[in-house]
């Protein structure tokens, strides 16, 4: 009988995440903290899922505190000020090699969103990929 770790693939060494993110504000907003210790790295999408205002910002920002309560360092920018209309995707991405050049304390990231609209929302997704050591389920359902 086969195990877990020989049918998932994916999921035993990439972690995905998705956000709603919907702030209600037109000021930068963090959406998640994760932690990416035993990653290769993390790619982050974002679709625009409600309204016609532009995604104003989107940052990878890197903190040594696991709730972004440090310092928070901007490893990667976007300014996708095209980005406003229901379907529009935009991408970053950051290698953990990158995180760690710019400093041996910063472990967690997070995308950093600011939108035109208040009344806006997106959808985050969040891949942090290339797991260190293999385990099932590194991708699991949410159920609200």
């Amino acid at each position: 009988m086969a195990s877990t770790l020989d049918s998932q693939k994916f999921a035993s060494k990439n972690a995905v995440t998705m956000y709603d993110f919907d702030p209600g504000a037109t000021t930068a907003a963090d959406v998640g903290w994760v932690d990416l210790r035993d990653y290769e790295g993390i790619h982050i999408s974002v679709m625009h899922s409600v309204g016609t205002g532009a995604i104003s910002t989107f940052k990878i920002l890197g903190n040594s505190a696991s709730d972004g309560s440090g310092a928070d360092v901007e490893l990667k920018a976007s300014t996708p000020t095209t980005a406003d209309a229901v379907g529009d995707t935009v991408h970053l991405e950051v290698t953990a090699a990158e995180l760690a050049a710019l400093g041996t304390d910063l472990r967690y990231v997070s995308a950093s969103l600011s939108l035109a609209t208040a009344t806006d929302e997106c959808v985050v997704t969040y891949v942090r990929y290339d797991s260190k050591r293999a385990a099932a389920d590194l991708t699991s359902n949410v159920i609200a």
